[in-house]
């Protein structure tokens, strides 16, 4: 009676053992994110800047997030002029215009170092993001338009409190895989500022 209790707990945890360090190897804590240094800090809202980063970037379709996550998601792993894999990194980038949405992965330091491969798929561009200064607002929740709406709209409005003038479209960050629990997501709105003169 034992012995199938005793192999039954083992396997029980041997799954949970496994599920775990996928867990932990698929987290944001196992993602590299981007360096940056954070100028102020008033939470849920932050001034930071960030150096240029390079970016693989592509179109989005009607249906949302899955438009370009195809496509750059192949790119990474070996749709590219040399086969080479490159490590997921975090967040995925969603610029928000009212015309065609793009998505963008920021390419690994390391391989942004030492030279990216070409795209096979031509709907993957790369380009970089230069360094800027950023006021960014950590907002909860999934993926919405209204979501993404309330967030760049209190961020604007925190923005004029602090007077700091805004330039370009606002950058939607996500920093989670899609099977992260909502409350458990870390999602964040970036708008490039004008810096003070020195």
């Amino acid at each position: 009676m034992r012995r199938p209790r005793f192999i039954l707990l083992t396997s029980v945890l041997l799954t949970a053992g496994l599920a775990g360090f996928w867990l932990l190897n698929t987290s944001r804590a196992a993602t590299e994110t981007p360096e940056h240094t954070v100028i102020r800090s008033q939470p849920p809202f932050e001034i930071r800047d960030y150096p240029a980063l390079k970016l693989a970037t592509s179109p989005m379709a009607a249906d949302g997030i899955q438009g370009g996550f195809g496509a750059l998601f192949g790119f990474i792993t070996g749709k590219n002029q040399s086969g080479s894999k490159l490590a997921m990194t975090a967040p995925v980038l969603i610029d928000n215009t009212t015309q065609q949405k793009r998505m963008s992965f920021i390419l690994p330091k390391g391989a942004a170092e030492n030279g990216v491969p070409q795209p096979l798929d031509a709907s993957v561009q790369l380009g970089q993001l230069p360094p800027d200064r950023y006021a960014v607002l950590r907002f909860e929740g999934g993926r919405s338009a209204r979501n993404e709406q309330n967030a760049i709209e209190k961020l604007r409005a925190w923005m004029e409190t602090q007077r700091l003038k805004g330039k370009g479209v606002p950058l939607l960050a996500y920093y989670d895989p899609p099977w992260t629990p909502v409350f458990l997501r870390r999602n964040e709105v970036l708008i490039r500022i004008e810096k003070p003169r020195e």
